[in-house]
């Protein structure tokens, strides 16, 4: 069973993107142990890291026992969430991401499916050293008419994604 631990770019309660890790946690939940994880974090500023908060300190305890990590991100300005590069920031701070395996995908209404924003995802996880899955992409495109209420409903994306997940257990395998 690999331990994910999976940060979800955004805060909304029926996030299009949360509902693609709940989907994975729920489908997958034979071969990987997923963690949704709250990135509803202050600020990272080197003036607090030394007595962070507990929403930090929960936080960093959390990312510590992955064996992986699942990122989902909305689009934002064509980049990832404010939220989601917030936690990496403080993510990055310790080991947690340091050469460890990595699924990333993302959902949006538009017709790119966060496709710029998982370009800078990868960009910033390559800094951290953290391992991305390579060559497969996962972009959600036209989110609303895929997910509703908080559920994935589509079944050519679920097949799309199940596919995807097989192909990061086995890498993981291989890399581990």
């Amino acid at each position: 069973m690999i331990k994910v631990i999976a940060l979800v770019g955004s805060l909304r309660k029926e996030s299009y993107n949360l509902a693609l890790a709940k989907y994975i946690e729920q489908a997958h939940k034979d071969k990987l142990d997923v963690e949704i994880v709250d990135l509803n974090l202050p600020l990272f500023n080197e003036d607090i890291e030394a007595t962070p908060s507990p929403e930090v300190t929960t936080f960093m305890k959390k990312i510590a026992t992955a064996d992986a990590f699942l990122f989902v991100t909305p689009e934002y300005n064509h980049s990832v969430s404010g939220v989601l590069k917030n936690a990496i920031d403080w993510a990055s701070r310790g080991k947690s991401l340091h050469k460890k395996p990595a699924l990333i995908m993302g959902a949006s209404p538009g017709a790119t499916g966060a496709a710029r924003a998982q370009t800078h995802l990868r960009q910033i996880l390559d800094t951290t050293v953290t391992y991305v899955l390579p060559a497969n992409e996962v972009f959600v495109s036209a989110a609303h008419t895929k997910i509703s209420e908080g559920i994935l409903h589509d079944e050519g994306t679920k097949k799309f994604i199940d596919s995807t997940v097989s192909e990061f257990v086995a890498w993981y395998q291989r890399i581990n």
